[in-house]
């Protein structure tokens, strides 16, 4: 039995392999592959409209893919997953007219656990998340934070192995995004796999261990996010000065403000030499820090293309921060 439990835990909770989708004659996804490991938390990163939405809705049976293998613990969805399973789509859904506690109970009572459970596990999750007094509300007098901190409960309430969260933190503010990043990570601390899709490039350089980057249906980097920045190469200056930035073969001005600049270092260039040339060329260095390219910096590089640069010439940094557009 101990060897059977070795076996399956070192097997992929997911695997994708050749996975393509076609709407039509429009191919959405092309030839994609990759797994997840359990117990980890994978973040699934892109634009919008690169396929992560229609990646997950293959994998849960949503859509039937034109070809390739989706796999969740070894075989294709199937009902047998729901109850170790939870999913949080980027539509939320949930009974409006009804009151908190009685839609959790409700969809406690879905998940196989009992009514007194449900209602029980309800109650101290909602004075976690600072919504106890909202119990008997009804869901429509709560604001979109407040909704989405219900939804998030009723998604983890059956402890899922595998918990895929759309945009989990999304149009929340900095001290509910970092509670709800400490719930997800209790939930990897009991064992769960996450499968994480965000535009917050913190969250992922947080809570994430490795990472997938799509574009146009394909895998543009994969990996931890030390094996994505290494596949990227480069260093990143990021500059505190007076005076005027000259250009350089060296470098790449990709942020410019008021008395801060960064800067993205040609392959090949020496950091010594480029902090030589300010100087030499007049500009006052008051700050001079090398670092690898953050994620930010690897997402500005990936999809700075379909974003239109700057009046100076520079891209504007794809505010991960505010990308409103939920993932596709």
């Amino acid at each position: 039995m101990d060897q059977d439990n070795a076996a399956r835990d070192a097997e992929p909770i997911v695997h994708i392999e050749n996975f393509r989708m076609d709407f039509g004659r429009t191919t959405v996804i092309r030839d994609l592959s990759f797994d997840i490991r359990r117990g980890e938390t994978f973040g699934f990163l892109g634009s919008n409209g690169s396929g992560k939405t229609t990646t997950i809705r293959a994998l849960l049976g949503i859509y039937q893919p034109t070809a390739g293998t989706l796999h969740i613990d070894g075989r294709p969805f199937s009902p047998e997953h729901g109850s170790r399973l939870g999913y949080l789509p980027e539509e939320r859904g949930l009974y409006k007219k009804e009151s908190v506690i009685d839609v959790m109970t409700y969809f406690g009572r879905l998940k196989g656990l009992t009514k007194a459970f449900s209602r029980q596990w309800s109650l101290a999750y909602l004075e976690r998340v600072s919504l106890a007094d909202k119990a008997t509300t009804r869901l429509d007098k709560l604001s979109g934070g407040q909704q989405q901190k219900v939804q998030l409960g009723v998604t983890i309430m059956n402890e899922p192995e595998l918990l895929i969260l759309d945009e989990p933190t999304k149009g929340f503010d900095p001290v509910n995004r970092r509670l709800l990043m400490d719930i997800i990570e209790d939930q990897k601390r009991q064992g769960a796999t996450v499968l994480m899709v965000t535009h917050q490039m913190e969250e992922v350089e947080r809570l994430c261990d490795r990472v997938i980057l799509l574009k146009n249906g394909g895998a543009e980097a994969y990996g931890t996010i030390p094996e994505v920045q290494d596949q990227f190469g480069g260093t990143m200056i990021r500059l505190r000065y007076s005076g005027e930035v000259p250009s350089s073969p060296h470098y790449e001005v990709t942020t410019r403000e008021r008395n801060y600049a960064e800067l993205t270092v040609t392959d090949g260039a020496d950091e010594a030499v480029i902090l030589r040339d300010l100087v030499e060329k007049g500009v006052a260095v008051r700050g001079f820090e090398t670092s690898k390219l953050s994620l930010d910096d690897i997402f500005l590089r990936v999809y700075g293309d379909e974003n239109a640069p700057g009046a100076d010439g520079t891209v504007a940094r794809p505010v991960t921060e505010t990308a409103k557009a939920g993932a596709r």
